[in-house]
């Protein structure tokens, strides 16, 4: 398998990682989970989103939950924060939906996962449909970085 630039990063840094493949194409992160046989709990999906005047944050979060975006705001210190139209990710991330990861986008932004991130192993993607990375919220870390926080509803 080709290595997408997820995977490169995780390795300059000597993080550890499993890969994953499912095919379907993009699906839900739900349904990514179950084709895996992985806990959706344990798998979390990239979301990007943008704030005044034009910054942009990313935000890793369980494929099950939904991210509250007050909370969102308030973790990367700004006033409000919407998600980022579908149509800007790929020339902003160089990553399609359903294939994007928080390493190896066209820039680095500023990175949150939710506090369950720290629990134990998590599936995030590699950075390409198809493709997702099993590995730790301290191997990224390493990688790049990224704070732990409260993001979701309820």
């Amino acid at each position: 398998m080709e290595k997408t630039n997820a995977m490169r990063i995780l390795e300059r840094s000597g993080a550890e990682y499993k890969v994953h493949t499912y095919e379907g194409g993009a699906l839900s992160g739900r349904e990514v989970a179950a084709a895996l046989g992985q806990d959706p709990e344990r798998a979390f999906k990239t979301l990007v989103t943008v704030g005044s005047p034009r910054k942009y944050y990313v935000f890793v979060i369980p494929v099950a939950a939904e991210l509250d975006l007050k909370k969102a705001a308030k973790a990367a210190g700004e006033k409000s924060v919407e998600m980022l139209p579908q149509k800007e990710l790929f020339p902003l991330t160089g990553y399609v939906h359903g294939g994007c990861s928080p390493l190896g986008m066209k820039k680095l932004f500023p990175t949150f996962f939710h506090e369950t991130a720290k629990d134990g192993p998590l599936m995030m993607s590699a950075g390409k449909v198809g493709v997702q990375l099993e590995t730790t919220f301290a191997a990224v870390q390493r990688a790049i970085p990224a704070k732990l926080c409260d993001l979701v509803r309820g």
